[in-house]
């Protein structure tokens, strides 16, 4: 991402007051749905649009404060998309809000039975994706048809791919993504309308998932309720007297007896009259119209939801477009309404009230300069309440405060919930009124056993991106679920969203702290649990727990402590695992999860792929279907000075995939890599970073040279200021050269009885800084010896290492290939017998 870290000013992009938040929109058309960012107070940089007569509705409803803001024209083209990048400038803009894109959807469309080669066209998606990139708002959202996601487009790197790929292929990296088809009239529209929603939130934004913006379930009105308070029309052509809007085109008289008798959802074509289905005389033979879609020339109900509104609804002849009770097409205000577009949008530079008081004539006039742009206008539009909710929701999460650890920590201090009863009460009552959010972060803080059992609370938009990349289910009638270490249920309130709609799902929750689960009770008893949801909360140790259950899907985020003084315990936990080399917890889970279910997805320490003493887990992963890595860095917890990643993987599909899914919160990256090229045996660990300039290096050089040791005996207790035989550390290591560092620098008189005296005064070996990611070196020196921040490489068949050698840690190109090898870490950095290979020798060198 550009700029600085965006989680360098979280704090200051969050929780604040707002004033005015900004957007642009493309492919705005009329600006019917951007409306209902205007309503929520959002302030306009830029707007493009095609065609210069739907811009000008957009003026005439002062959706831009500048006057250039206003871009009419192509986004493909260059002086086009420039001009948008001017108005940031203009508006001082550095950190957009939100950017909204509507692109043309002929090319997608059921309805367009004219398809030829639409991929160009659809390809305009693409210009989309590019600006999102180049500007980097906090949200974007793409709407579009059922089929967009599924739609072939041209992708910015020139090759055919759905759109679905190109979005997440170039913006995932940045963005937490959800995309869902959906049907508007659920969400707050008054029509039928199903369509593609896709929302993107910043990864910076600590706390959002795209959920919290999706506009809110409700059930719409039937259409009686909607306008059946709307006169009715029954003279051809007829303009209502008090509403210029309230009215629809005549047509030709001809088509009149195909629709007069026609009851509700029936179509002209189920007359029974030959001559009252729709038809032309050709040569005097009778031939009738095509029925293409199966609702043309069709009557609407009263008592349901309004239809989808096409942007023909000008003519019988389109789907669903005749009123259920007069002989017409639905008026322009009536598809007002069912569009949810409020009274206040402007058609025309002169107000209403002006309109009204035309004369007929003139108001015919004027309807038939701009009825059908109008039509059009409505017909393509995103319902203006859709947006409306979501710029709110936009709103609320940008204002929320997320209180940070210290703020927490004075809070429990305070009504000492460090009480388990009082923290119990403390939830219930929620005398403060904190959200959901927020009290889990309380309850998760106020555990006195966390540090004890290494748990730590996942925030939202981290569990969003580990929930969001598990399989849907959808044509699943029942799923069974298990959260094996639940804690107080993290994981939870996402996975009710993902599978509302499976109808049944049994979810087995498991904890060994009791009070853990009753917390989560009483937490799950202030969100709205959905109905399909059976709930089983069990008090055990998971790793000693017996199941014949064969679970659908195993997620969560489990311990990640070592079992120390308690043998019987571990040898338990060992029993029936392949990996013995290891006492982590995780990685017993890991096993286990794999025994129990089809779909397994767990944050765990990144140390997982590149740890000797997980070599085995990671054979074991490899020998099943690895869908995805994730690699949080530290980023994934609050306070807490450890890397994560996540991955999901399935163990019943027979067909491996041979590429896997990597992104990362490092690189702000997401691409696809092939298995056998990051989990390549040529190196002791995996690669989810390996690339082509990391293979120019490694061509470069010999690898497996050394042999490394760290003594782990050394600490402060053993060091002197003054004495025999130096103590060398980290930061004394230079570029083949040794830094004295005052008040740093240590000494020590007996080092006998310490493993790493058997280096004492030995030729050709080699001092690394360990935990660095910055590789240096130099010669070990005469009466010196080190601690463990530094590693010792002796070269293996008595190589001869040369100062040359060492330089080349100190290059910026070993340095790059370094971070590399070590998947970019900044904890698991330890130099031991699995890294120490990639410390090669340039072979021009080699003598």
């Amino acid at each position: 991402m550009q700029t600085p870290s965006l989680f360098d000013y979280i704090n200051n992009t969050q929780g604040i007051d707002i004033k005015a938040l900004t957007y642009i929109s493309l492919f705005s058309s009329a600006g019917i749905g951007c409306y209902g960012f205007k309503q929520q107070g959002f302030k306009c940089i830029a707007t493009n649009e095609y065609l210069e007569k739907r811009i000008k509705i957009q003026q005439y409803n002062d959706k831009c404060e500048f006057d250039s803001g206003y871009i009419q024209g192509d986004l493909s083209k260059k002086e086009v998309q420039d001009k948008i990048y001017k108005e940031l400038e203009n508006n001082n803009t550095n950190d957009l809000d939100v950017l909204v894109a509507t692109p043309p959807c002929q090319g997608m469309s059921v309805a367009n039975h004219k398809k030829n080669n639409e991929t160009k066209r659809n390809s305009l998606v693409v210009e989309s994706i590019k600006i999102v990139n180049k500007i980097k708002p906090k949200f974007f959202i793409f709407e579009n048809v059922r089929a967009f996601l599924t739609t072939i487009c041209t992708d910015i790197d020139n090759t055919d791919k759905p759109i679905g790929d190109a979005i997440e292929l170039n913006l995932a990296g940045d963005y937490n993504i959800l995309s869902n088809v959906i049907n508007f009239k659920e969400y707050g529209s008054q029509s039928s309308r199903t369509r593609t929603l896709v929302i993107g939130v910043r990864k910076d934004l600590v706390n959002i998932s795209p959920y919290q913006l999706f506009p809110k379930e409700q059930k719409a009105k039937t259409l009686k309720a909607l306008i059946g308070d709307l006169p009715s029309l029954k003279i051809m052509g007829e303009i209502h007297n008090e509403d210029i809007y309230h009215s629809y085109r005549s047509f030709d008289s001809k088509m009149l007896p195909w629709i007069k008798d026609i009851k509700e959802g029936e179509s002209a074509f189920d007359n029974k009259d030959p001559l009252k289905k729709p038809h032309r005389i050709v040569n005097g033979k009778i031939v009738y119209n095509k029925n293409k879609n199966g609702d043309k020339y069709s009557r609407w109900y009263w008592n349901k939801v309004a239809p989808c509104i096409h942007t023909r609804n000008d003519i019988l002849a389109s789907q669903s477009t005749i009123h259920p009770s007069d002989n017409r097409v639905f008026s322009i205000r009536e598809l007002m309404q069912m569009m949810t577009v409020p009274n206040s949008f402007k058609w025309s530079n002169k107000d209403f009230n002006t309109l009204n008081n035309l004369s007929i004539d003139e108001k015919r006039k004027y309807l038939k300069q701009e009825e059908l742009n109008i039509r059009h206008c409505i017909g393509e539009a995103v319902p203006t309440k859709i947006f409306e909710q979501i710029a709110s929701n936009i709103k609320k999460a940008l204002k929320h405060k997320v209180l940070s650890i210290n703020e927490i920590n004075r809070i429990i201090q305070k009504y000492n919930l460090e009480d388990i009863d009082t923290l119990k009460y403390f939830i219930l009552d929620n005398e403060y009124k904190y959200d959901i959010n927020t009290l889990y972060n309380i309850a998760e803080l106020s555990n006195i056993k966390r540090t004890e059992t290494k748990a730590y609370f996942t925030r939202e938009d981290i569990v969003f991106n580990v929930i969001n990349k598990l399989p849907s289910f959808n044509s699943k009638k029942s799923l069974k679920i298990l959260e094996p270490s639940v804690g107080i249920g993290n994981f939870l309130p996402l996975l009710f969203k993902k599978y509302k709609d499976i109808p049944n799902v049994v979810l087995d929750v498991i904890d060994l702290d009791k009070d853990s689960l009753d917390i989560l009770k009483i937490l799950l008893s202030k969100i709205k649990i959905p109905k399909n949801f059976t709930i089983n909360f069990i008090h055990t140790d998971f790793l000693l727990w017996e199941s014949n259950t064969t679970y659908d899907l195993i997620v969560g985020n489990p311990p990640y402590g070592k079992v120390v003084n308690n043998k019987a315990l571990l040898d338990k936990y060992k029993l029936n695992c392949k990996n013995k080399d290891t006492n982590n917890l995780f990685s017993f889970f890991i096993e286990k999860a794999i025994k129990l279910s089809k779909y397994v997805s767990l944050i765990v320490p990144k140390s997982l792929i590149n740890a000797p003493e997980f070599n085995q887990t990671r054979d074991l992963l490899e020998n099943i279907n690895l869908h995805s890595i994730t690699d949080y860095g530290e980023k994934a917890f609050r306070g807490v000075k450890i890397e994560t990643i996540s991955f999901l993987l399935d163990t019943y599909k027979k067909e491996k995939f041979d590429k896997i899914k990597i992104e990362s919160y490092i690189t702000n990256s997401l691409e696809y890599q092939y298995k056998d090229y990051i989990f390549s045996k040529e190196f002791p660990y995996w690669l989810i970073y390996r690339n082509s300039f990391f293979d120019a290096i490694v061509n470069k050089m010999e690898l497996d040279i050394f042999e490394s040791f760290r003594d782990r005996q050394i600490t402060k207790k053993h060091t002197l200021s003054k004495g025999k035989i130096r103590v060398l550390k980290s930061r004394n290591i230079d570029n083949n050269d040794i830094k004295d560092i005052e008040d740093y620098d240590c000494f020590i008189n007996d080092i006998d009885s310490f493993v790493v005296s058997k280096f004492l005064n030995q030729n050709n070996i080699v001092l690394v800084p360990n935990l660095t990611y910055y590789p240096r070196a130099t010669f070990l020196p005469k009466n010196t010896i080190t601690d463990g921040s530094v590693a010792l490489l002796k070269p293996k068949n008595n190589i001869n290492v040369t100062h040359k050698h060492l330089e080349y840690y100190s290059s910026e190109e070993f340095t790059e290939y370094y971070k590399i090898a070590r998947n970019r870490g900044t904890r698991s950095l330890n130099i031991d017998n699995n890294s120490v290979k990639f410390f090669g020798l340039l072979k021009e060198n080699i003598s």
